[in-house]
């Protein structure tokens, strides 16, 4: 059954998957924001280690604010799309559990909102720690977070130009948008792309709202995008799913962001190539072709890579293209 919405109330929705130290630190950035009409709902998707214990230590310990929900191992996005089943707020904030907020996000990016009427999405400054160095490198605003947009297309076809804790959503646009989808790789950017199909407007603050922390551990879900079969193949549901809501916006095939895109649809179909995923390599190379233009796709480039597909087969093109190309940056 919907939860009724609560107005002012913000959900902070958190996935966690055997992250149980980084999970603590998260949801006590959150317990100390200044903002105090919150929510926070934690989804265990399915942990093996000690994290079903640590979520339900701090769900007793903060069982008013907290909802402990629990999956079996389903990725990202169906753990999100649960936690925001599970919620009442007017907003939704969502926060991956290695990512910490700074004290005064939510109350400044909820006066914005308040401010901006229009306004689907409010964003802030995000900052990176590096955990790789020692002590860990901490610099920012990373991606685009340090500018204002207004519109997140057609920046959003070549970049997710922020970072999942940067942003905070009307619940009223994600219901718009509709459910996250079971993708275990860019779901997050898919996500945003009909975010973005809606033309939402945005509202910024010059303020840093969130750290983005990297390399705390081995296993980072955003690791292996361009050699695991699982995760190539969501990339390919993620880059149509992103032309379609591009064009929905009115962005042309001739557009320098679309011929940007379409390079990157190239290199991702000789990246399933070279893992043996012929099929899907065409079909990546087919959208690469179709979102360049029509000039553009009888390139030699394009010429070529088509018919030695053809004849050699796209793994073997695929193999070939790598290796003329490495041959190429050799000189």
């Amino acid at each position: 059954m919907k939860l009724k919405e609560q107005r002012g109330r913000v959900s902070i929705i958190i996935p966690v998957y055997n992250r149980s130290r980084q999970l603590k630190e998260a949801v006590m950035t959150v317990l100390l924001q200044t903002y105090t009409n919150i929510e926070i709902v934690i989804v265990d998707d399915g942990s093996s280690d000690d994290t079903i214990i640590i979520t339900e230590a701090i769900s007793k310990k903060w069982g008013r604010t907290i909802t402990l929900l629990r999956q079996e191992n389903s990725g990202p996005g169906p753990a999100r799309q649960l936690g925001t089943e599970n919620s009442c707020g007017e907003f939704i904030q969502y926060l991956d559990s290695d990512d910490l907020m700074i004290p005064n996000k939510v109350c400044s990016q909820v006066l914005a909102f308040r401010k901006d009427f229009l306004a689907g999405i409010c964003y802030g400054m995000s900052y990176q720690k590096d955990y790789s160095y020692d002590p860990p490198l901490e610099f920012g605003p990373i991606r685009s977070t340090g500018n204002k947009v207004l519109l997140l297309f057609p920046k959003l076809l070549n970049e997710r130009w922020w970072t999942t804790s940067s942003p905070i959503y009307r619940r009223s646009l994600v219901e718009q948008i509709g459910p996250w989808m079971n993708l275990i790789n860019e779901e997050d950017w898919e996500f945003d792309s009909r975010a973005g199909a809606t033309q939402t407007h945005l509202t910024w603050v010059s303020l840093n709202v969130s750290i983005r922390r990297i390399n705390l551990s081995k296993d980072h879900l955003s690791s292996g995008g361009s050699t695991n079969p699982k995760k190539l193949r969501d990339r390919i549901i993620s880059k149509h799913r992103l032309y379609r809501c591009a064009l929905a916006t009115g962005i042309k095939n001739n557009s320098p962001e679309m011929k940007k895109f379409a390079r990157e649809c190239f290199l991702l179909a000789r990246q399933c190539a070279i893992a043996g995923l012929a099929k899907e390599s065409e079909s990546i190379f087919s959208l690469a072709k179709q979102c360049t233009g029509f000039l553009r796709r009888l390139g030699p480039d394009y010429l070529i890579y088509q018919i030695l597909g053809s004849i050699l087969g796209w793994n073997q093109t695929g193999k070939l293209s790598t290796r003329l190309r490495d041959m190429v940056k050799l000189r």
